[in-house]
């Protein structure tokens, strides 16, 4: 058995069609082809599942039930495999506590750093918080000047000082400094003064060579009395002493720093108000208010428009006693009411009314529909009331910490000049240049050393992937896919693990043609360490740097599954049945269109000043095929996703008496009127479990289902279209509840997935199965192809319509009720393209599309296009963050962000069609691009 490399024999993972090949180890492996072939198939769902699933059979039983379990493959046999790590799309935190710093590890290096060498300030004054042991006090005092006169006092609270004097007097002290002066004890009058401090006096002390022992034994008995805290009074000043994180300035006591003190994860460290996440959800009255036209009985406020609801009940009685005619419209009504209404009040009210054939009498004051809403959304467990309420709600920074996520201990702990949020606030490139001139105490350096030179490698990692615009404070969930997967790559490398199979899903994307070959980088690194690299992609960079390719083929779903080429990039180029090689020998290209569209209308945005945009101005032109581009981090999402979308959204709305968002991160927009909806397509799953299918996601289901209702034998038996859903009961099989499988749970083994016994895996009784359409059942017509349903519903014109665009964007190999959980994301958004194509939609909407080549081959590409080009041809306007060049140079007007990413991005470097920026020498796309524009590949 060859040990060099992986053997694969009759592999026939979904679509792959009982494929066999060998591919090398320790290579940089590319795998190509258009989307839907069985890329994917091949390297994560065969050769990663199995890899993975071998290694967790060697663990223990113990073990292995805490661990993900994976089926075996369909395949014959695998040699040669190692231990597998997936490096996908799909693993993206979307958890709002987790960070690029968390993730990467880094964040918990800094709070070690913190909370060992990190210098408290109290929060209130900003003086420094030392923790003294008593034998330093004791050196500290010892140096003060010779023949210096000092007094060694211990503080007491307020409150102890009447328990405290008559113990003082009986152990021999006879003196107390109250206000800063000095007293005897006899002599003290405490009535009717006002007490700011009061210490008493342990020593007074001549500091001279032999007098050290004293000093010890007037510090042990001070900090004894004054409980761990005492002063030092000199002839200038008073010096603070305490072995407790005390404040000089409040008294106030600090918890001794550890690890846990910086966490925004733990109560810990967490910010009390926002507990943590940096933002605050409020309920805002002014999302509340509906109609103003309207009275509150006709429901001028929403959550409260059901009159029968118990708060409403109470409102009315509210209104009658304060006089108040409830039937006026709100914009009428007293605006002392109006206070009422919405804060409430302590006064007492009389309540007397029915509700739900129930009688209620009582006393007690008015909450108002602000807590109310708020006491029912903390309250309850139902997710759809949530989610309702939730529409009444929006986000704000938290006023406490200022989005810090921390609690003002942790912010007041500083190493160097900085705390640790601003540490995590810095560009990842601007961290690195601090760590390494980082300046400590002799002995921070030496605990403190390790730590930095840990987090300095780490921070190298991100730089030399691409990343060096991003910042650890960085909410995970805003990250692109690639962002994310390079994230993970940089984890990888500093690992150092040798002997593993890397399986990679486009890596590529959201990365700028400058930054590719930073990547390329991390790949060869990857390798050398002696690893395994198979990457799923279709970037024409990385194919062309791969030790061996495989191209797979011919074309998608049920007409690929097929090994077309494979070998070094001269064999490839030789394959004539390649694809691939045609595009790489240019004898094939996406034509550069012969005239670009002309814009009439357009939006224009001014004073864009988010996260890193330099207060902008920008006009996204209508009717047009619009390219937001840049290198990465430049501020493309933030000014698409962040800003012009929430602004558009929200100017819509204004017609109907709604805020969506309530940000000020721009100063005005203008040109709204010139559309009337909007509409963000991404590559997010169309759904989540099985039950989703193209064909419920484009609603050829429901017509299916009404046709199949209107069948005589339907008819005869009295069945509606609810009769043909698998999702409720009636129609469906109900010892599987219409999943066509049963679940086997086998503890520590994988769960086993058997087709159901009563259904056959058709997931539908047999009553309903016996109803036939043109010689078909319903079970039959879901596992039909596109291109086969086009044929078999040609003579229905609703359901027809569907399915040809389905087809024209190149989804016809796919079946009607493929489950979307098996659907890659070109597909998904190919998917939401259609059923855009598909209506009948009137008025100009503009769409936006964030990245849609991901996934997609060159031949792939071609058809986005024309899909994109036919939305703009029906009346609407299309905006796409883009990096592919393809489809950088088809556009009728670009708009290039940069020059940098980061703090060295977020302004306008060229505004203009693909051949003004081609020209600019400022752009780093247009550096790209002039290349692409006057060459076919």
């Amino acid at each position: 058995m060859k040990t060099d490399i992986i053997s694969i024999k009759n592999a026939k993972v979904h679509n792959l069609k009982n494929v066999s090949l060998d591919i090398p180890k320790n290579k940089l492996v590319v795998v190509t082809g258009p989307s839907g072939s069985g890329k994917s198939s091949l390297v994560f769902d065969t050769i990663y599942v199995e890899g993975q699933r071998r290694y967790i059979e060697s663990l223990s039983s113990y073990a292995r039930q805490f661990l993900g379990q994976h089926q075996p493959p369909d395949v014959e046999s695998i040699t040669g495999l190692s231990p597998a790590i997936a490096i996908d799309q799909k693993s993206t935190n979307k958890n709002p506590r987790s960070t690029v710093g968390t993730v990467t590890e880094i964040y918990d290096y800094l709070r070690v750093l913190f909370a060992r060498v990190g210098k408290m300030h109290c929060p209130t004054s900003g003086l420094p918080i030392i923790q003294y042991s008593r034998s330093t006090i004791t050196k500290t005092i010892s140096k003060l000047p010779e023949n210096s006169k000092i007094q060694i006092l211990a503080p007491i609270p307020k409150e102890n000082i009447g328990p405290q004097l008559s113990k003082l007097t009986s152990m021999g002290f006879s003196r107390v400094r109250l206000n800063k002066e000095v007293l005897r004890i006899d002599e003290l009058d405490l009535n009717n003064i006002k007490i700011n401090s009061f210490e008493v006096v342990i020593d007074r002390v001549v500091i001279k060579p032999n007098i050290k022992e004293r000093i010890a034994d007037s510090v042990e008995y001070a900090m004894n009395i004054g409980e761990g805290t005492i002063i030092v009074q000199t002839d200038n000043e008073d010096l603070f002493f305490s072995e407790h994180n005390i404040s000089p300035a409040t008294n106030e006591i600090f918890p001794k720093l550890e690890p846990r003190s910086f966490s925004f994860n733990s109560p810990i460290g967490a910010c009390p108000i926002c507990n943590g996440l940096g933002e605050c959800k409020n309920f805002d009255k002014n999302l509340m208010i509906g109609d103003t036209n309207k009275s509150v009985i006709d429901g001028a406020i929403k959550p409260i428009a059901k009159n029968r609801a118990f708060f409403f009940q109470m409102l009315l009685n509210v209104a009658e006693q304060e006089s108040i005619d409830i039937n006026t419209p709100y914009c009428k009504l007293p605006k002392k009411f109006l206070t009422l209404l919405w804060d409430g009040t302590e006064k007492i009210y009389e309540y007397s009314f029915e509700s739900d054939n129930s009688t209620y009498k009582f006393k007690k004051g008015f909450k108002g529909v602000i807590k109310w809403i708020a006491d029912k959304y903390n309250s309850t467990d139902s997710e759809r009331v949530k989610k309702e309420l939730e529409e009444y709600m929006h986000i704000t920074l938290c006023n406490e910490c200022n989005g810090a996520r921390l609690n003002k201990i942790a912010l007041s702990t500083k190493v160097g000049s900085f705390n640790i949020d601003d540490f995590s606030k810095m560009s990842i490139e601007l961290l690195s240049n601090k760590f390494s001139n980082l300046k400590l105490s002799k002995d921070d350096e030496l605990i403190a050393s390790k730590l930095k030179k840990e987090i300095s490698s780490r921070l190298k990692f991100l730089i030399d992937v691409g990343l060096e615009y991003l910042s650890l404070s960085r909410p995970t969930a805003t990250l692109s896919g690639g962002e994310s997967q390079r994230i993970r790559l940089a984890t990888q490398i500093g690992s150092s693990l040798s002997g593993v199979i890397y399986c990679l899903d486009e890596p590529s994307i959201g990365l700028h043609q400058k930054d590719n070959n930073k990547l390329l980088h991390t790949l060869n690194q990857l390798k050398e360490l002696g690893n395994s690299v198979i990457v799923v992609e279709h970037d024409l960079d990385t194919i062309m740097q791969a030790d061996h390719i495989i191209d797979i083929g011919p074309r998608a779903g049920v007409h690929g599954g097929e090994i077309i080429a494979e070998g070094t990039l001269a064999q490839i180029k030789k394959n004539t049945n390649s694809i691939t090689a045609k595009y790489l020998l240019k004898k094939e290209a996406i034509p550069i269109p012969k005239t670009r569209r002309i814009h009439h209308e357009k939006i224009v945005l001014t004073g864009a000043t988010y996260n890193n945009l330099n207060n902008i101005d920008v006009e996204f032109p209508l009717n047009s095929f619009v390219c937001i581009t840049g290198v990465s981090g430049s501020g493309k999402s933030t000014l698409v996703h962040e800003v012009l979308v929430p602004a558009v959204k929200t100017s819509l709305a204004k017609e109907q008496h709604k805020i969506i968002y309530k940000r000020d991160n721009f100063k005005a927009i203008s040109g709204i009127s010139n559309i009337n909806s909007i509409v963000e397509l991404d590559q997010s799953p169309i759904g989540k479990t099985p039950l989703s299918n193209p064909a419920t996601y484009t609603g050829l289901y429901t017509d299916i289902r009404t046709l199949f209702a209107k069948t005589p034998e339907s008819i005869a038996r009295g069945y509606k279209p609810g009769r043909f859903s698998f999702n409720v009961s009636g129609g469906r099989c109900e010892e599987c509840e219409g999943n066509g499988v049963k679940k086997i749970e086998m503890h520590f083994l994988p769960d086993v997935y058997i087709t159901c016994n009563d259904c056959k895996g058709t997931r539908y009784n047999a009553e309903t199965l016996t109803v036939l359409y043109k010689g078909k059942n319903i079970a039959e017509v879901l596992d039909l192809t596109i291109e086969e349903a086009l044929k078999f519903f040609n003579n229905h014109q609703s359901i027809f319509r569907k399915l040809d665009v389905l087809n024209r964007v190149g989804l016809g190999y796919i079946k009607l009720g493929q489950p979307a959980t098996t659907l890659s994301g070109g597909e998904a958004q190919r998917l939401k393209l259609t059923r855009e194509l598909s209506k009948i939609t009137r008025g100009n909407c503009l769409y936006v599309l964030d990245e849609p080549t991901t996934g997609l081959h060159f031949s792939d590409i071609a058809i986005l296009l024309d899909a994109i080009n036919q939305l703009i041809d029906n009346g609407h306007s299309v905006i796409i963050i883009e990096h592919n060049l393809d489809i950088i140079k088809n556009a009728d007007y670009i708009i290039d962000l940069g020059p940098g990413g980061g703090d060295k991005g977020g302004k306008i470097v060229i505004t203009g069609n693909p051949e003004i920026v081609a020209r600019s020498k400022e752009s780093s796309t247009g550096q790209y691009l002039a290349n692409h524009l006057y060459s076919p590949c």
